[in-house]
């Protein structure tokens, strides 16, 4: 199957190929958390980069939970106008543009100085990194409720400001995931126990958000294969909620893997089990394809056309690229224009604390994205140190800016 054959999904909508934009958080917000003209210059790269679907970073529901300061967050506090203009701008070139929403659970950093929420008081177990983040409260019944209509409202919103669909994330640990994980849920209510009082959460989120938007909006999850850690969710549960998920209307699924505890995502920065996990992915999209109503998306290291070509190969309906669009937006349109070689990466980190060189990595590709937001060309070859150096800087001053924000709100 060519890379660059449509691909329609269950709700009757075209996406123009096989290439997809996966998401990267950007961290460029406006101080308001509305998208900035960087963020905007930023999609108007990728998308004249010819990928066919284009994924924002996390978008948070809830202003006082966000993955990290600098960035985006939209409910009814927010004007959409700011929100308008990005949807033109990642929509500009005929590209699917849809808005990933999230809410980090106990993922969030103790010095933005927000409460912290969970399906369990189960605080993060990072060895030396732990004291980052605070210990989590348990969401009671009522803030479980309140939550649903959140993601919800995010949903709506999206869709009158012009994007072309939502992406529900539930992985790489965040609260949807939490509540799927064993791990971290140990809630003996409806919310928690067996796997389908786990996936309850997801599933109802799934329900609320379909019920506010229009049938032609897509409607998509991102899942974990697996969390990477003993006893945490497995291939069968992600399996089964697969499954479950047939059973509603949604477009798309994207399978990833992994939790700030256990990363999977940082390819090259760590060691030589992450290919493996890439190539796991792989293995299990095929699985999960051979079973799903709807499209599967895997991603996890592409780089390569004859990659993409071996993922679709494998039943799989789209390929997710990620740093290689950092380092090269334009690499989707130079493939279809024949360049078939031409590749984009990082070099990698060959660092022997694993977890400071995953940190570096994903500065590094935040430090390409700050490039092209800037309309300057990515440096690939930019040095690991300086770019750590710079993004926590960068974070120190982001800190200050939404702490100022979150107490003007309250005010």
């Amino acid at each position: 199957m060519s890379p660059f054959q449509p691909l329609q999904l269950p709700n009757g909508s075209v996406i123009p190929n096989r290439l997809a934009k996966a998401a990267m958080e950007e961290n460029l917000a406006n101080q308001d958390q509305t998208p900035s003209d960087r963020l905007l210059r930023l999609y108007q790269a990728w998308a004249e980069g010819g990928a066919g679907l284009l994924l924002t970073g996390n978008v948070m529901v809830d202003p006082a939970a966000m993955t990290g300061p600098g960035g985006v967050m939209l409910d009814d506090s927010q004007s959409l106008q700011r929100f308008r203009q990005w949807a033109e701008a990642g929509r500009a070139k005929g590209a699917q543009f849809w808005m990933q929403i999230n809410h980090p659970g106990r993922q969030m950093q103790a010095n933005l100085g927000q409460p912290t929420v969970a399906p369990s008081a189960v605080a993060l177990d990072m060895g030396g990194l732990s004291k980052l983040f605070p210990q989590p409260k348990a969401l009671d019944e009522g803030e479980i409720a309140a939550l649903i209509q959140r993601f919800a409202r995010t949903a709506a919103l999206a869709e009158q400001a012009g994007f072309s669909g939502v992406q529900i994330h539930a992985a790489h640990g965040y609260l949807l995931s939490q509540f799927l994980s064993p791990l971290t849920n140990r809630r003996q209510d409806r919310w928690g126990g067996s796997l389908e009082n786990r996936a309850r959460l997801l599933l109802e989120v799934v329900k609320a958000v379909r019920e506010v938007v229009s049938p032609g909006f897509s409607v998509a999850v991102k899942l974990n294969s697996a969390d990477f850690q003993r006893g945490g969710f497995e291939p069968a549960d992600a399996r089964q909620v697969v499954l479950w998920l047939n059973e509603l209307q949604v477009d798309l699924v994207e399978l990833s893997g992994g939790s700030y505890e256990a990363p999977a995502m940082q390819g090259d920065a760590r060691d030589g089990r992450t290919l493996a996990r890439e190539a796991y992915f792989l293995e299990f999209a095929r699985e999960i394809a051979a079973i799903a109503r709807m499209p599967v998306m895997v991603t996890g290291g592409i780089r390569r056309l004859p990659v993409v070509e071996h993922v679709l190969a494998s039943g799989v309906a789209m390929a997710g690229i990620a740093t290689a669009l950092a380092v090269d937006p334009n690499l989707p349109r130079r493939w279809q224009a024949g360049e078939t070689k031409a590749l984009a990466e990082l070099p990698p980190i060959r660092w022997k604390r694993k977890a400071f060189a995953a940190l570096a990595y994903m500065a590094l590709v935040k430090l390409q994205m700050r490039r092209l937001a800037k309309g300057s060309k990515p440096k690939a070859k930019a040095s690991p140190l300086g770019a750590l150096l710079l993004e926590q800087w960068c974070t120190l001053r982001r800190v200050k800016q939404y702490k100022r924000m979150m107490a003007n709100r309250l005010d």
